[in-house]
């Protein structure tokens, strides 16, 4: 019997969505996956947690051309980018640019690493080499095993103490099928039977020196080759024709199933991820699992959001791009049996209780039964059914008694008004224990509202519930992505000051937003300004009185009596500070981006991205704010939630560290960094006077220290 289980999000959705490009490989321990997307970045991701633990992305004009792979036996990560450069680095390092780099000799296809066999190598002309052998030489050259053959999917295995390696070819619309042995320098090369279908996708298995080659093919069909793994070390003159055999036909009565991804599960089960195609409908993408002994389905579910037909299995877990997330699907696969198969097996336990609550991807029936789950939590003695049972069951709940979930169901249609008038009175009712889970819903209700209907978006009702109520971003993901979609500024700045647990690359889609928007639009926009209107000067048209910096040591003429270089007095006055460089509404917005949470490692990858206009307005508003700052003795802003030294010089350096290469190059910048760099000398260089005069005060206190103890004496302190 096979069953699947709950799902929940992986990785939220962002600007990038989730388009080609995604692969996914097992992390260095249980419970851990490698992500590889858009080729610039690898995400480690712990799946139970569903959070990032790590973040590496190559610079930029560099792509990674294959997966990101684990070695399981030194648990270093490794990568091929621009097809030759092989790069190796720990779970430390940060920047790959100091990686363990090697230039190879031939493009590399795809990095397979086996737990107990170490990664192997495949290049695109078919050579195969272990890891350990190449990296002894290098430049060492490749054979050219394929001639004009294209690979189309590869997988490593293990034979005892031997990896195994498998890759299947195409030419003029013949396949071949290559195992190679790389430490017994074995090759064998099969081609497959010819049809009037053409295979849509590859996987495979060994057992008992067998190989199992199961493909999936056009006509709505899984084919099944079996190939024995030979023992001598010589390569075949004459190529064997494999034949196959038919393993599964995709027959549901009144549809068709078109597969376009398969996995194996077990040697009964398999996984298809296609569309289902009902005569007179629009098909519907489905993840469905069938059991090839019996030749039935035993569970499909529905993806309404779409996929990109890629599937991943590890741990029990299908991952699988729903819509713009990655969504990880949990299932059970128990011994094959004819009563399983058809379904008729009892359960001999109690199933398991949700323990992930998706509130993201919740629609219509889902969302009741995801919430009778928690409740059922806290009623164990009395909740004792299945999800089908209690989806059974809602329809004879009294009105007295709704779910939460039935309510928002039951309130899908309504009108604007009675929506809102129903949620206020909802969440005004809701019993301690459950509040959260009940703004949860009620806020999912109010985004789904919103991308049925485009028109519909409740600005007001969305701002009192963020500005009264706990929330946190993994409560509502959906919010933040629909303000943005909508540009409500005022929205995301409250979110952005409130929220703990923003996603990094939803707050660069913050900042992308406030950056770009114009200054003429902001000024009809409703923001919060407490924290920007005790230090910018709105009387004389957003320009700044001059204020000489003498308190924290520095000012102008001590700027020219240190450097040489003129600068003309319209261009220093914009460029140290002396009037911001955005309006007063950019400001505020900025100001919630800079105090918003995150992480070095995984905010630099999309900072990388902002356009080079956007990232030099950004250094000179933190460069504003840091002038600003050292007016101050005590280099704070005044205000209601103003930056903090810290945070702007953290962010300066973030910013420079993303865009090196474009300040430098730009004639704009050159000005603006040249005078933050003397800017910073001078801070410098007061605050190591301040250190010679350091013996001179602890005399002072000395002295005082004296005179406070009535003890008579003469000194006699000269300060040079």
């Amino acid at each position: 019997m096979a069953a699947l289980c709950e799902s929940f999000t992986l990785r939220g959705p962002g600007p990038g969505g989730g388009g080609p490009g995604l692969c996914l490989e097992p992390g260095p321990g249980r419970d851990l996956v490698l992500l590889t997307e858009r080729g610039r970045a690898a995400t480690l991701f712990k799946i139970s947690d569903q959070k990032p633990l790590g973040c590496w992305s190559v610079k930029h004009g560099q792509i990674l051309t294959c997966p990101v792979v684990c070695n399981f036996e030194t648990h270093e990560y490794i990568a091929v980018h621009d097809n030759k450069v092989l790069r190796i680095w720990k779970n430390e390092d940060i920047n790959l640019d100091k990686a363990f780099k090697a230039t190879l000799s031939a493009d590399v296809y795809r990095i397979h690493s086996l737990p107990n066999g170490g990664p192997v190598v495949l290049f695109r002309g078919g050579g195969v080499r272990t890891l350990d052998v190449l990296l002894e030489a290098p430049q060492q050259e490749i054979e050219n095993v394929i001639s004009d053959e294209v690979i189309r999917w590869s997988g490593a295995f293990m034979e005892g103490q031997q990896p195994v390696l498998i890759f299947t070819t195409e030419k003029d619309g013949d396949f071949f099928v290559y195992v190679q042995k790389p430490k017994l320098s074995s090759l064998h090369k099969y081609k497959l039977e010819q049809e009037s279908s053409k295979p849509l996708c590859f996987t495979a298995h060994i057992t008992n020196q067998t190989v199992t080659l199961l493909c999936l093919y056009s006509n709505d069909s899984v084919y099944q080759v079996l190939i024995p793994l030979q023992q001598d070390t010589e390569e075949e003159e004459e190529e064997e024709i494999l034949s196959k055999s038919l393993l599964l036909n995709f027959s549901v009565p009144g549809t068709v199933l078109k597969g376009t991804s398969l996995v194996v599960l077990d040697k009964d089960h398999i996984a298809v991820l296609g569309s289902l195609a009902v005569p007179g409908k629009e098909p519907r993408e489905c993840l469905s699992i069938w059991n090839t002994k019996f030749q039935t389905l035993q569970t499909s579910k529905e993806l309404p959001l779409g996929t990109n037909g890629q599937l991943w299995c590890y741990e029990e877990n299908f991952f699988l791009i729903h819509g713009k997330v990655l969504t990880v699907i949990m299932y059970k696969c128990e011994t094959s049996s004819l009563a399983a198969a058809v379904g008729k097996l009892k359960d001999s336990q109690n199933p398991d209780v949700s323990s992930f609550v998706n509130w993201n991807t919740l629609e219509d029936e889902e969302l009741v039964v995801s919430f009778q789950s928690q409740e059922s939590v806290a009623l164990k003695a009395e909740s004792k059914m299945n999800l089908r049972s209690r989806r059974s069951t809602v329809a004879k709940i009294q009105p007295e008694t709704l779910s939460v979930g039935q309510l928002l169901l039951n309130l899908k249609d309504a009108s604007t008004y009675v929506l809102e008038t129903e949620l206020r009175q909802l969440m005004s009712k809701a019993p301690t224990p459950d509040l959260q889970a009940t703004i949860g819903c009620v806020v999912t209700a109010l985004t789904d509202r919103c991308k049925r209907n485009p028109k519909y978006y409740p600005q007001n009702f969305l701002l009192e519930i963020v500005e009264t109520r706990d929330l946190s971003y993994s409560l509502c993901p959906d919010l933040m992505v629909v303000a943005l979609e909508k540009k409500d500024m005022h929205l995301l700045q409250i979110c952005l000051e409130r929220f703990p647990d923003i996603p990094e690359e939803i707050t660069y889609a913050c900042l992308k937003t406030f950056l770009s928007i114009s200054e003429a639009h902001l000024q009809n926009i409703d923001v919060n300004l407490d924290s920007v209107i005790c230090y910018i000067d709105v009387e004389s048209n957003d320009k700044e009185v001059k204020t000489e910096i003498v308190e924290n040591g520095f000012s102008a003429e001590m700027d020219q009596d240190m450097y040489d270089t003129k600068i003309p007095k319209e261009t220093q006055s914009r460029s140290d500070g002396e009037s911001c460089p955005v309006g007063l509404q950019k400001a505020a917005l900025l100001n919630a981006v800079l105090h918003s949470a995150y992480t070095e490692t995984f905010l630099l990858p999309h900072l990388k991205n902002l356009p080079a206009q956007e990232a030099i307005l950004f250094l000179r508003y933190l460069y504003y704010l840091y002038v600003k700052c050292s007016e101050k003795v005590n280099t704070t802003l005044p205000g209601i939630r103003s930056p903090t030294i810290n945070q702007i010089m953290d962010w300066m350096c973030l910013l420079l560290d993303a865009h090196f290469t474009v300040m430098v190059m730009l004639p704009e910048a050159k000005e603006l960094l040249s005078n933050l760099h003397k800017f910073v000398r001078a801070q410098v260089r007061f605050y190591s006077e301040l250190n010679k005069i350091e013996g001179s005060l602890r005399e002072l206190q000395r002295l005082n220290h004296l005179r406070e103890s009535q003890t008579y004496s003469i000194e006699v302190l000269e300060i040079i």
